[in-house]
């Protein structure tokens, strides 16, 4: 394959576009840096961390146990690549430490932005849906995890009713986000 044909990686490079000798057609001028993202700052002006996070063997994200900290599934797009979904996702609150860094995604408004940086450069997103979808049909092939897409941000935390007896949600939010060019 051509070093010039894009695909989609979980060994994320963090290097700059013109570094690697390719320049995408049709990507904003405001996206030439592709990376791994490290922080997220929300719509608030609040940020989180951001930790590299896969599939575990239940085929379930596994998103950090600190609701403070979200998760970047390693299986998706990196933040500015021309195609495929960023997947960031985390709790929206625990027992134990309160609310989460994703929980002001359950009052999220389309045409609000989402910025994700690395410490050396940021790409911001402005959000296009808020959907609750029943935990059930969240699964790694369902559609906010393909990389068929257009670029785009993903964001999953959860949602929905409590079920104190489950001690889980009904629901996860999921947020679709589209880079501002």
């Amino acid at each position: 394959m051509p070093a010039s044909t894009p695909t989609p990686s979980s060994e994320p490079t963090g290097l700059p576009v013109s570094d690697q000798g390719t320049k995408f057609a049709g990507t904003p001028e405001s996206q030439t840096y592709y990376f791994k993202p490290t922080t997220v700052r929300l719509p608030s002006g609040s940020s989180a961390e951001i930790e590299p996070v896969g599939i575990d063997s239940a085929a379930v994200l596994a998103v950090p146990d600190d609701p403070a900290e979200v998760g970047w599934w390693t299986g998706g797009a990196l933040a500015g690549e021309p195609f495929g979904s960023v997947v960031i996702a985390g709790h929206v609150d625990s027992s134990t430490s309160g609310l989460g860094a994703l929980a002001e995604l359950r009052a999220a408004s389309v045409g609000a932005e989402v910025v994700l940086g690395d410490g050396t450069g940021e790409l911001r997103y402005r959000i296009v849906s808020v959907e609750n979808v029943p935990k059930a049909r969240l699964a790694p092939d369902f559609e906010p995890f393909d990389q068929r897409v257009d670029h785009r941000l993903v964001l999953i935390t959860c949602g929905g009713a409590y079920d104190r007896s489950a001690h889980s949600y009904a629901d996860n939010v999921v947020v679709v986000a589209e880079p501002i060019s």
